[in-house]
């Protein structure tokens, strides 16, 4: 029985991977993700100047061989900031999606694997939690904390819990009638190894998909409460600090805000793209 079901997964991931190489925007969206990753890794090495260093001599300098994306009102390099600034951008969606996602598959699977009251109670508060829009929750919670990246990340995971104890409830509730499970019940495998070894495994294609997205609605979330106060306090570069810096300038010299506003563009847009490939490659009716 194990190596059937070895078989069948590897089976179903060959086939996701074969479905997904057949979409160019989905492949697009990987190989610009991974590049923003190696950037945000290497920045040191893409750039001479210091994110912070100031130079008052080339305040508002527009974009040149030496700048390439031209300086701000105290004279930073925008390239280097906005380098940088990916590995604040990046690492508050990355840390604060996977805390959503390990808060949303336990409560998730408690409430999808044992059902009744404790399912009605878990799923009344994820509903009250999806009634409210993400971005007012993120608001009112950074506004609750106070400013800093910690509270950051944990007012903009919060907002994503309910999604994924959605996604996974159902997926549990789905899987667990499955006749290996009953089989493995009758083998004598106790509650908590149905849940972590057969059937959360068997779950992981609705999260992967749902986690790509939410990598992107969690940057966008963390550059929305950083534009208005709530988030990243300067000097530290973030991207929507950058823009909230930049924006009584941006008549004038709208190289400022123009670059930090395309990495945010750029990188959701890319994410998508990737989430959708990523859904289709899961989706059986998708495949031919």
């Amino acid at each position: 029985m194990t190596s059937s079901i070895k078989a069948r997964s590897s089976s179903f991931w060959g086939d996701s991977w074969q479905q997904f190489k057949k979409n160019k925007k989905a492949l697009f969206g990987l190989v610009v993700v991974v590049l923003l990753v190696v950037v945000a890794i290497l920045a040191p090495v893409l750039t001479p100047y210091e994110p912070q260093a100031q130079d008052l001599t080339q305040r508002f300098s527009p974009p040149s061989s030496d700048h390439p994306f031209g300086t701000d009102n105290f004279g930073r390099d925008i390239f280097a900031n906005v380098v940088y600034g990916a590995r604040i951008s990046l690492a508050i969606g990355g840390i604060s999606t996977l805390i959503s996602i390990m808060v949303g598959i336990l409560l998730g699977s408690i409430s999808g694997f044992y059902g009744g009251w404790l399912d009605n109670v878990l799923m009344r508060i994820m509903d009250i939690l999806l009634s409210i829009p993400s971005l007012v929750l993120a608001i009112a919670i950074s506004a609750a904390l106070g400013n800093g990246i910690f509270n950051l990340i944990l007012a903009v995971s919060l907002t994503g819990v309910a999604h994924y104890a959605r996604i996974v409830r159902g997926s549990v509730i789905s899987v667990k009638e499955e006749e290996f499970i009953e089989a493995a019940r009758v083998s004598g495998a106790t509650n908590l190894s149905l849940i972590l070894r057969h059937i959360l495994p068997n779950c992981t294609g609705p999260i992967i998909v749902q986690a790509t997205l939410g990598v992107g609605t969690a940057i966008l979330s963390s550059a929305s409460l950083s534009f208005i106060g709530l988030g990243v306090q300067p000097p530290t570069p973030e991207w929507g600090a950058m823009l909230s810096a930049g924006r009584p300038y941006i008549r004038d010299y709208a190289h400022i805000t123009f670059f930090p506003g395309l990495a945010i563009a750029l990188t959701i847009f890319c994410l998508n793209l990737l989430g959708d490939g990523l859904r289709d490659a899961f989706d059986p009716k998708e495949r031919r």
